[in-house]
């Protein structure tokens, strides 16, 4: 990094500013010639954003193997959180997390983890052929959430598989829910493993004050940060942060087997801006976030029968912290799954908040929030309660089932297979993925038996209308299992 250039330094955005004024003429791609192919999405994009949608070119540098202003602002990234090195992400946080575990397993070799994990995860495997040794997170059954993994969960599952290359660790969850990283971090690497941390939701970490602590902090050897959730970047960019034991190189040639070669430098260029706004400034956005969420949980807590929960939760183990910026509600209590919370909110009173689940409901405060906003969503919700309020009989509260892991995820995705009604899939291995997005942490993945609390689970989140992806019967009547008997 030029040793001109800090934290006040955007070196992707200065260099775009520099290109816009050059008025050279293309004969390159993108095909829309800085928009002028394409009058409507000009118009409805506008020029200013069109006009810098371009492609690699030496005074733009080149994700693929940036040695000029991307190179600058992946260290000026890397000195922002605290990491060796940091790499920008344009395939979104899904591509961090799957470098992340390409990285550090093999084919046929072990990683720890805890079976709540995204999609991308599971995605991972099925590419590599690493073999998951799952940890069972325990469960909040009052609220119907997994938890973090307990310092005791992990060193059982280090003991049984000590040749294991690597643990991965969500934190925080999507609910704000952390576990103990630091000991996570200390124990693996006293057994020479590898630390992956899913920091998704965890980007405010790194800028706000009295947070829980950061992966880099603690001393992980990778994190996948999405600058987008709470960070202020457009969607689709992120961050891939790297410790000092990790070969750099070797990470971007494994970054670079599934990344596009095309980085779009409307995303590069905000994760730049971004960056340089939380380096600057992040202390204070973040502290009125904190205190945004906190007003919004007391005044939910008001109305009754909701449950706005936060650092109360904590037991210094499966909940060794809590992210104060995440606003989870609990809606059983007024006898309505989160979902319909949800779907209500959104058609009814034109609010749309992350996500909805059997039992919970998820708003995502951050940087562009306002006063006004909390006030209208916790109006919403005490009308919802006065008027949609009912008994709870009937209500599932659980969010996790432990599931059965008979075969690889990899073995079972490639694997011969026969699509079957759903109720006749009871008792056979599945080879696709089921999942309610968001959170998109899977309710069955390739590998695991389908069980009949599974069955009767899905059914239950089709009829609560949960948007439920991943099997190739997008009706979700039938799904596809293992021909072979495991």
């Amino acid at each position: 990094m030029s040793t001109r250039l800090s934290q006040h330094n955007a070196p992707i955005y200065e260099a775009l500013q520099q290109f816009k004024s050059q008025r050279i003429v293309p004969f390159d791609v993108p095909g829309h010639k800085r928009g002028r192919g394409n009058p409507e999405l000009t118009a409805f994009l506008g020029e200013q954003c069109v006009g810098i949608d371009v492609n690699s070119m030496k005074p733009l540098d080149n994700l693929c193997h940036p040695v000029s202003v991307i190179k600058d602002a992946e260290e000026l990234a890397a000195e922002a959180f605290g990491a060796a090195n940091a790499f920008f992400m344009v395939n979104g946080t899904t591509s961090a997390v799957q470098s992340m575990v390409l990285t550090a397993c093999k084919r046929g070799e072990k990683i720890i983890l805890p079976r709540n994990v995204h999609r991308s995860v599971i995605n991972a495997l099925v590419v590599c052929g690493a073999e998951p040794v799952y940890v069972n997170p325990d469960m909040d059954y009052q609220l119907g959430i997994s938890l973090g993994m307990k310092i005791s969960q992990v060193e059982k599952a280090i003991k049984e598989n000590p040749d294991a290359k690597a643990i991965l660790v969500n934190n925080p969850t999507y609910y704000g829910i952390c576990s103990d990283l630091q000991g996570i971090v200390n124990l693996a690497h006293e057994h020479g493993m590898l630390v992956l941390v899913d920091e998704a939701h965890g980007t405010h970490f790194y800028f706000g004050e009295n947070m829980p602590i950061t992966a880099m902090a603690a001393g992980a050897d990778m994190a996948a940060v999405s600058m987008h959730k709470s960070g202020g970047s457009l969607t689709q960019s992120s961050f891939l942060l790297m410790g000092p034991a990790i070969n750099a190189g070797y990470a971007r040639q494994i970054v670079n087997l599934t990344q596009t070669t095309s980085g779009s430098y409307l995303l590069l260029s905000s994760l730049d801006l971004s960056r340089r706004n939380l380096a600057l400034n992040g202390k204070g956005i973040f502290e009125h976030v904190v205190q945004l969420s906190q007003y919004a949980r007391d005044e939910i807590n008001k109305i009754g029968d909701y449950y706005a929960y936060s650092s109360e939760l904590i037991n210094g183990d499966s909940i060794y912290d809590f992210d104060a910026t995440k606003l989870s509600v609990h809606t059983l209590d007024i006898g309505l799954a989160g979902i319909e919370v949800y779907d209500i909110l959104r058609d009814e009173y034109d609010i749309q908040i992350e996500f909805g689940d059997i039992g919970n409901i998820l708003a995502y405060v951050s940087v562009g929030d306002r006063k006004r906003d909390v006030e209208r969503l916790v109006s919403a919700l005490a009308e919802i309660r006065r008027r949609y309020k009912t008994d709870k009989a009937g209500l599932i509260t659980q969010e996790y089932i432990d599931p059965q892991v008979m075969t690889t995820p990899q073995y079972a995705f490639y694997a011969e297979k026969e699509l079957l009604p759903l109720r006749e899939t009871i008792g056979r291995v599945c080879s696709e993925f089921v999942m309610c997005y968001p959170p998109g942490i899977p309710i069955l993945a390739p590998g695991e038996k389908i069980t009949q609390e599974i069955v009767e689970y899905i059914e239950y989140a089709k009829e609560k209308d949960c948007t439920i992806i991943g099997p190739e019967d997008v009706e979700i009547a039938r799904l596809n299992v293992l021909t072979e008997v495991l």
